[in-house]
């Protein structure tokens, strides 16, 4: 059974018996495929592609060029899942696939500071340890990870030791600055000047032609995908914004 635990959890409260299913292949392997190939319509997260495509190289045995042969991609776009896949430690694998860690923050916050800062793995398996499954906001954790890997060693030990509490209520101060703005209002502020920035720069080179590789389309795919089904709730957050803001 792919992704249906949930479903068999609900089923069980419910004294549901017996509840439809579609069977998508005979084995596995094909079931997977299938699974991937639909991945357009019905978008799985990349780290989920990843997972998929982990599962076919380890235990199907299929090499990359049959991956990316079955599945119509290009070899690029199989060895991108492969790589991301092989970068996590078992440790933090479990905690991003138990939902104990939001995949999220682990792409958009996390990888970043391994690839530019040069953060190691075992430094970013110890934070996610420490701050899965307490509920935090993605927010706090995008919060906590930059003090962690930039901050001094006694706001790391802070972190570590599970004394969440003291590191979080200082992020969450609001102290005044000259200019008028606490320093959450500044940030926010700061992500509305990059968020108008990045949309003129995606409008403006969405249409190049020069934009043709099959490896940049199906990337280009998955993340528009992820995008676009953010837009409503996007628009209806960003014009409450606008509409108390413009009552101020």
């Amino acid at each position: 059974m792919l992704n249906g635990f949930k479903r068999y959890r609900c089923a069980r409260k419910l004294h549901l018996r017996c509840v439809p299913y579609a069977s998508l292949a005979d084995d596995a392997v094909a079931g997977i495929m299938h699974l991937l190939r639909l991945a357009n319509t019905r978008a799985l997260s990349i780290l989920e592609q990843a997972a998929f495509i982990d599962e076919l190289h380890t235990t199907g045995q299929l090499s990359v060029a049959e991956m990316a042969k079955e599945l119509c991609r290009s070899k690029a776009w199989v060895s991108m899942r492969l790589g991301l896949i092989a970068e996590l430690s078992a440790a933090i694998r479990a905690k991003l696939f138990s939902g104990a860690f939001p995949v999220y923050c682990y792409m958009y916050t996390l990888r970043p500071f391994m690839r530019m800062n040069g953060v190691s793995g075992e430094q970013v398996e110890r934070f996610v340890l420490a701050v899965s499954g307490k509920g935090l906001r993605v927010r706090d954790l995008e919060q906590l990870a930059r003090d962690y890997f930039r901050g001094p060693e006694a706001f790391r030990q802070e972190i570590l030791n599970g004394n969440l509490a003291l590191p979080l209520k200082r992020l969450r101060q609001v102290p005044q600055h000259p200019d008028g703005c606490s320093e959450f209002e500044r940030v926010l502020l700061g992500d509305l000047e990059l968020t108008q920035k990045y949309m003129q720069r995606v409008m403006g080179k969405g249409q190049d032609p020069r934009l043709k590789s099959r490896a940049f389309h199906a990337q280009a795919n998955l993340l528009s995908a992820a995008l676009l089904s953010r837009l409503p709730a996007f628009n209806h957050s960003l014009k409450q914004l606008h509409d108390r803001s413009g009552q101020a």
